[in-house]
């Protein structure tokens, strides 16, 4: 399928990163990551626009977005997990949801690029727990920008060695999330032994 897609980019360029951007962002699981730096290296071939590229990858990113959070908010559950079920995964929404309660924006905004699997549970989530959408959408658009822009600009700079630099993608985003979990459970661990030591 990836060769598919990439032949799509190839030829329909921006319109094809808007309607495949679209279709990820609504759970529908294809490699972005890997077709956004294909697209910087097309940037870099001159054979597509750098700013048609980030408007439209980031505008059908925002768009599916917003599909997965209205989804969330007029279906509730009830129709969250129905989908999950459609779409082959039978995860639990109650930690995400704990965690949009947890982190709120920022943990939007991080979601939109850095770990973006979980973006689609993400949209969910924010819509079943009633997230304020005006903020919703801010922390959206603004992590969108960035996602389509910072893995373009990979692709254009590293063109001609763009499945090398997506292998290293994939490993430093795991390590990035490595790091920062071990960080919170740290945290998390020094201030429940301050809480014991003050009882």
């Amino acid at each position: 399928m990836s060769d598919q897609l990439l032949a799509f980019v190839s030829q329909y360029g921006a319109p094809a990163l808007f309607i495949i951007s679209a279709i990820a962002a609504v759970g529908i699981p294809l490699p972005m990551s890997l077709l956004l730096v294909v697209a910087g290296s097309l940037i870099a071939q001159g054979a597509l626009n750098p700013w048609w590229a980030v408007a439209a990858a980031s505008a059908g990113a925002i768009l599916g977005d917003q599909a997965g959070y209205l989804i969330g908010r007029w279906g509730g559950t009830l129709v969250v997990a129905r989908l999950s079920r459609i779409l082959g995964k039978r995860g639990n929404l109650k930690p995400v949801e704990d965690s949009v309660n947890q982190w709120g924006g920022p943990g939007i905004f991080l979601s939109r690029w850095l770990v973006t699997a979980a973006g689609p549970w993400i949209n969910l989530a924010s819509g079943t727990t009633a997230y304020p959408w005006p903020r919703f959408l801010l922390w959206d658009v603004l992590g969108e920008l960035l996602c389509a822009a910072l893995f373009l600009f990979l692709g254009k700079s590293f063109s001609d060695r763009v499945m090398a630099l997506y292998a290293v993608l994939g490993d430093l985003t795991w390590a990035i999330l490595a790091l920062a979990v071990a960080l919170i459970l740290g945290f998390q661990f020094v201030r429940r032994l301050r809480r014991a030591e003050a009882r």
